[in-house]
């Protein structure tokens, strides 16, 4: 009888031991591990949305605007660039794969910017029903990409203080000693300039 007991008393010793653990947050790491995981996915999906209406925005673009060769030939070359770079297993946590990863779609969004600049001086194109869709497509994938990219910054800003806040910081060295700080999108130096302003 007294044998029984102490394997009741052992076991909810053990059950209450697992449920303090937990409350203490030491399954924290990869829980917000995962959720940055996700968020990144879908920087990745909203990025590879705007890929795939590039091809259809050139072809439009193409057949008012003959002369803007260079233009469109640089947008296909900057998705290319973009679309064919492969993501190392590691690029979060590498701040150089991070980085070309970042300027490649850098790339792209100022030249499909160029693109709708030369737009302007073509006012069949403005008109065409295709282009006002595809253009309208392509807005709305840049609020998409804009807060997909929020999302995934906040979502490394918790992963990251969880990983150098105590008790955090100890419960990934001791259970989670591969996890690492995650990358965050920097602003490039163009943005951070003021606009120039000319009446």
């Amino acid at each position: 009888m007294r044998r029984i007991s102490r394997r009741i008393a052992a076991l909810a010793a053990l059950v209450l031991m697992a449920a303090g653990l937990a409350g203490c947050g030491v399954n924290n790491v990869p829980r917000l591990d995962e959720e940055t995981k996700a968020a990144w996915s879908q920087v990745l999906n909203q990025y590879q949305r705007r890929a795939d209406l590039v091809p259809n925005l050139v072809s439009t673009v193409q057949g008012y605007a003959q002369q803007e060769r260079q233009v469109l030939t640089q947008v296909v070359e900057a998705r290319a660039k973009a679309t064919q770079t492969q993501l190392p297993a590691d690029i979060l946590t590498n701040p150089e794969a991070f980085k070309r990863f970042q300027d490649n779609q850098a790339a792209l969004t100022s030249s499909l910017s160029r693109l709708l600049a030369v737009v302007e001086n073509y006012p069949d194109l403005k008109s065409n029903q295709n282009f006002l869709e595809l253009q309208a497509q392509l807005e709305g994938t840049e609020n998409r990409i804009a807060i997909a990219r929020r999302d995934y910054i906040q979502t490394v800003q918790r992963y990251n203080t969880e990983l150098r806040t105590i008790p955090g910081r100890w419960i990934a060295a001791i259970l989670y000693p591969d996890a690492k700080v995650k990358e965050t999108f920097a602003i490039s130096a163009d943005a951070q300039e003021a606009p120039k302003v000319r009446f």
